[in-house]
């Protein structure tokens, strides 16, 4: 597969401003765009940094706008849009292809006879990036002007024009300061030319108003925005000539050439070659590969600076406890990163609390959130694929004492009622508090607020006491008191059998009687608890009988199944809602009410496995990702899709669990030991 587009692509407007582009520095910073060059989003810029890792990410180089001057006559590389919908210039045009080389993007502008290409790459561990412009072919010299607009905002938007920057001509290039209490931007440039022209740098401190942003239109947000011109670049090429940028917050660094990007994604192909022995990897599957790798980011501890965490999707969120968990196994245990898994699972373990794993750590900074019943049971599920992937019983032992003390808060109770009830269940909730996955909130309103019981957490939390089973046979303890309390479970697990429908119950015992909505949290009662090949050796039986098992894969199948994941409710459903956009009171209140999310193919993918023992029917279930990789972010997955037909992406346009779960099940269904055929439920 190859993540190229030509002119048919590059030149429809509509279609190369849909199609984005994403690069990371491994410890929160990013930059983003549009194949076109326009500019979408707050969050597009070549350079967001993170000024306090993994957080307070911050708009610092938004755009290099190109003019090319080549046989007398101006082309313009670069495209805007504006307030009144005119775009200009438009730049698009002049762009005959574009491609990803490995995380890099690539583009060829062609004019005339000449052809000048570009490309982005950021530094890892470092917020700088790289955009460097090589003149491949022509038949004179031409001169390159490029624009540096510049800004120094939150990313999610809004921009305080109007003041006059501080900038200073370096012998380097330029050090800019947009606003008074603004960090310092560096730019400066290194040509590499046969004629050793340098480069000429003009200072304009001019602010350009009215840039228009589609997306946060679509998505109800304020479409406008401002960025400073801080500067003008000129030089003359001759052919085979470069010239490259590069933006930076350190004023002294390392050069970080482009062959060195290209040798650490080599290097991580290989290492989930090697360590899944696969003999061979799908150029698709290799994308997805590099692309788990932009979520890896630090999180440095107090008493550990190399503590590292998973962002949980670009551009907005940060890291979340329940997003890192579900994407552990996938980004860092299939891709054979094992002592990545190993410092995340030991990073989130220092941010226990009351039995409870953060939710999420905001994007200022501050103390994170405990308002999540799943992320701690689900940290659980990553304990065990890192232990069948590495068998590490010194690990599991570390950690044994933390998940016990998890096991009984639990029990006794913490904070939101979340609490194992009289039958083994655990119940969970409290009035204005969104607990669970599907964790909506506009103000006051909890979209779907699942107070009582709900499917997943139990078939989470039983999961979790296997586990535990598992873990004291590991270290050769006593098993019996949570057999007991897995038994207790299991048994009245059967509550959630809705007979008159054939399928399960989403909620039970909540304030308003049992929830009988057609939802895809039911799969993981048929997914749950975890039976990945012989060395993890879960025994625990299953929760659903074999019959009422096929009953839920193939009623999911008919009713939520979509090419790029499962829908959040039955369209059948009178509160469904197939299409997510408008103002932010739409968004959410469609956000689990229909919308489509990626991440739930690996579950549905894993449990039809386990019902209908055929791996490459049910990889055919996770393939049509493959296509995904051409749309959106080109090379990764989206969060969550339309409902309805063509199932158009939306939301975050790379999403952690999104990859990791593709990832997962695709090796899952992949390797032989991946298949259950021989566990025998007595």
């Amino acid at each position: 597969m190859s993540l190229q587009f030509g002119r048919e692509v590059s030149n429809n407007r509509e279609i190369a401003e849909s199609r984005e582009w994403l690069i990371t520095n491994g410890i929160g910073g990013y930059g983003s765009g549009t194949i076109a060059g326009i500019l979408t989003r707050n969050y597009h810029g070549l350079l967001v940094a993170t000024l306090e890792p993994p957080v307070a990410r911050t708009l610092l180089l938004t755009k290099l706008e190109e003019t090319v001057n080549y046989n007398a006559q101006a082309y313009a590389l670069a495209t805007n849009r504006w307030v009144d919908d005119t775009v200009a210039p438009e730049g698009y045009f002049q762009i005959e292809s574009f491609r990803l080389e490995g995380t890099t993007p690539v583009w060829n502008f062609a004019f005339a006879d000449g052809l000048l290409s570009k490309r982005i790459w950021m530094q890892q561990g470092e917020n700088t990036t790289y955009i460097r412009y090589h003149y491949q072919r022509g038949s004179q010299p031409l001169s390159l002007s490029l624009k540096a607009l510049v800004n120094y905002r939150n990313h999610h938007g809004g921009t305080n024009s109007g003041a006059e920057a501080k900038i200073k001509q370096t012998q380097q290039g330029l050090e800019i300061k947009v606003f008074p209490q603004a960090c310092t931007l560096y730019l400066s440039a290194i040509a590499n030319n046969q004629n050793n022209n340098s480069c000429s740098w003009s200072i304009n401190n001019t602010w350009y108003q009215n840039f228009a942003l589609a997306v946060e239109q679509y998505r109800g947000l304020n479409p406008l925005d401002a960025h400073l011109q801080a500067a003008t670049v000129k030089i003359m090429l001759q052919p085979g000539d470069t010239i490259t940028i590069i933006a930076s917050t350190e004023a002294d660094r390392q050069i970080v050439t482009e062959a060195e990007q290209k040798k650490r994604d080599r290097q991580l192909i290989d290492l989930f070659a090697t360590q899944n022995q696969l003999n061979s990897v799908p150029p698709w599957i290799k994308q997805l590969v590099l692309a788990a790798d932009q979520f890896v980011v630090a999180r440095p501890l107090a008493d550990n600076p190399h503590g590292k965490t998973i962002i949980a999707g670009y551009p907005w969120f940060t890291d979340w406890g329940r997003d890192t968990m579900i994407s552990l196994p996938g980004i860092a245990i299939a891709t054979g990163r094992y002592d990545l898994a190993q410092t995340i699972l030991r990073t989130f373990a220092q941010y226990v609390d009351r039995g409870m794993l953060p939710n999420v750590f905001p994007d200022a900074g501050t103390t994170p959130e405990y308002n999540t019943v799943d992320a701690t049971l689900w940290y659980f599920e990553a304990i065990r694929n890192y232990y069948a992937a590495t068998q590490d019983r010194e690990f599991i032992a570390e950690l044994f004492p933390l998940l016990a003390e998890i096991i009984d808060w639990h029990i006794q109770g913490t904070r939101h009622n979340i609490q194992m009830d009289d039958d083994g269940l655990i119940y969970a909730g409290e009035t204005g508090v969104q607990l669970t996955w599907m964790d909506a909130k506009v103000e006051d309103w909890v979209v779907t607020p699942r107070i009582g019981k709900p499917i997943e957490i139990n078939a989470l939390w039983y999961n979790a006491l296997s586990c535990m089973v598992y873990f004291t046979q590991v270290l050769e303890q006593p098993d019996g008191e949570y057999q007991k309390l897995a038994s207790k479970t299991r048994s009245h697990f059967a509550k959630f059998w809705y007979e008159e429908g054939g399928y399960c119950y989403d909620v039970i015992d909540s304030p308003d009687g049992n929830d009988a909505s057609f939802r895809p949290n039911q799969i993981f009662a048929v997914s749950l608890p975890s039976r990945g090949g012989s060395r993890t050796a879960l025994t625990e039986p299953p929760l659903l009988q074999p019959k009422q098992q096929q009953m839920v894969v193939d009623r999911v199948g008919q009713k939520l199944l979509t090419s790029f994941g499962l829908r959040s409710l039955d369209p059948g459903d009178k509160n469904y809602l197939g299409i997510y956009g408008g103002d932010r009171l739409q968004r959410d209140a469609s956000y689990h009410q229909g919308t489509t999310w990626g991440w739930l193919i690996g579950h549905y993918v894993q449990a039809h496995l386990q019902v209908y023992q055929d791996p490459q029917l049910a990889r055919s279930f996770i393939e049509p990702m493959a296509d995904h990789l051409n749309t959106a972010c080109v090379g990764s997955i989206s969060e969550i899709f339309d409902g309805d037909v063509p199932f158009t992406p939306r939301g975050c346009f790379a999403q952690a669990w999104s990859v990791a779960e593709v990832l997962r099940t695709w090796l899952l269904t992949t390797q032989s030991d991946g298949v259950t055929t021989s566990i025998i439920y007595i």
